[in-house]
């Protein structure tokens, strides 16, 4: 195979501006990507004989902005900036290798089950959001209730049937292995500015959408007021205590996924997000062909547990979670290395 040098840099990419919102300029863009392309020789991705897709997972302000409600930190405490810095010039420097860029965007409203609204205690509070797992034990002891105010929007005033929902899916989360119900802080709000893409990150996708002529494969989750959705491929709970579907898995997405020839993950938060989609990855990859695995590159320096010193630190759990994905075949790679010497074949 022939290999592909890694491009230069783009003069618009500014990155003192990372921790920053701004508004892309779209047009200027686009007809830059139109030079840019016919000065570096760039097809567009339709000639791709390998297909490659980066998948982006919650690079939005929420998580990547200091002074948002959900920074991820990490341990250095600036680690979705350093992430995202990094993230875009790997875009920028393999912008004609990478096929497709699939941004997914954690889309939430106020009445949702793990924001502080949803529950409520017998003094008539609110959990603490960041500082509240609700477990089994709380529900069933009534130490938090749904809250009845939420009732009418949430299950059409029928307060005990959503009562019996939340004990069910407590129980399942319990049952399953899974984290306690976390009480967040009201995040990725479905038309706010926490909602949108870190604007650097925006405008390296826009970049490679217009040098590429590649459309970005955006997905939403996380927009069921009853489950938790950390993994794009699935949320939480998929069921009712009765046994009827309350959501499903993504198969569309799982799909497109497993038939490029490989895909790059990256984005926020490792110890939650990243590491819970990848599982449900893996899931579907063991179920029908272990040897896909070898497929995945994990993006190791492009992604930041979730660290709230004092509180918790998740960088062990992220850490354990991210090496049984090697051991199952996937790569732990770095964005810093050339995709040549780590992608089989990328300049086919």
């Amino acid at each position: 195979m022939t290999a592909k040098m890694q491009l230069p840099i783009p003069e618009h990419f500014d990155a003192t501006k990372i921790s920053k919102v701004w508004r892309v300029p779209y047009q200027q863009l686009a007809a830059e990507a139109k030079n840019w392309a016919k000065q570096h020789s760039i097809k567009p991705a339709s000639s791709d004989k390998k297909q490659i897709c980066l998948l982006i997972i919650d690079a939005q302000n929420t998580f990547c902005i200091p002074e948002f409600e959900l920074f991820v930190g990490g341990r250095s405490g600036s680690g979705a900036v350093d992430d995202n810095l990094r993230l875009c010039e790997f875009i920028y420097r393999n912008l004609n290798v990478i096929t497709t860029i699939a941004p997914t965007m954690d889309t939430h409203t106020a009445m949702q089950i793990f924001h502080p609204i949803f529950w409520i205690n017998d003094a008539g509070e609110h959990p603490v959001p960041a500082a509240t797992l609700i477990t089994l034990e709380d529900v069933q002891q009534g130490i938090w209730k749904v809250n009845p105010a939420v009732a009418d929007n949430i299950a059409k005033g029928e307060y005990l049937a959503l009562q019996r929902q939340c004990l069910h899916y407590v129980q399942k989360l319990s049952d399953n292995g899974k984290f306690p119900l976390t009480i967040w802080p009201y995040h990725s709000m479905l038309g706010g500015i926490g909602h949108a893409l870190v604007s650097a990150v925006e405008e390296a996708i826009f970049f490679h959408n217009m040098v590429r002529n590649s459309q970005a494969l955006f997905e939403i989750k996380g927009s069921n007021p009853l489950t938790e959705n950390y993994s794009v491929l699935q949320p939480e709970v998929l069921d009712s205590p009765d046994g009827f579907a309350i959501d499903k898995k993504n198969a569309e997405l799982i799909d497109k996924l497993l038939n490029f020839d490989a895909v790059i993950i990256a984005g926020q938060a490792k110890s939650h997000c990243v590491a819970w989609t990848i599982d449900d990855l893996l899931t579907e990859i063991l179920a029908r062909d272990p040897q896909l695995a070898r497929k995945v590159y994990l993006l190791e320096d492009c992604t930041s547990p979730v660290v709230v010193p004092g509180v918790v630190d998740f960088t062990e759990q992220a850490d354990v979670a991210f090496q049984r994905f090697a051991q199952a075949g996937m790569n732990l790679v770095k964005s810093t290395q050339e995709m040549d010497s780590w992608v089989i074949g990328v300049g086919g």
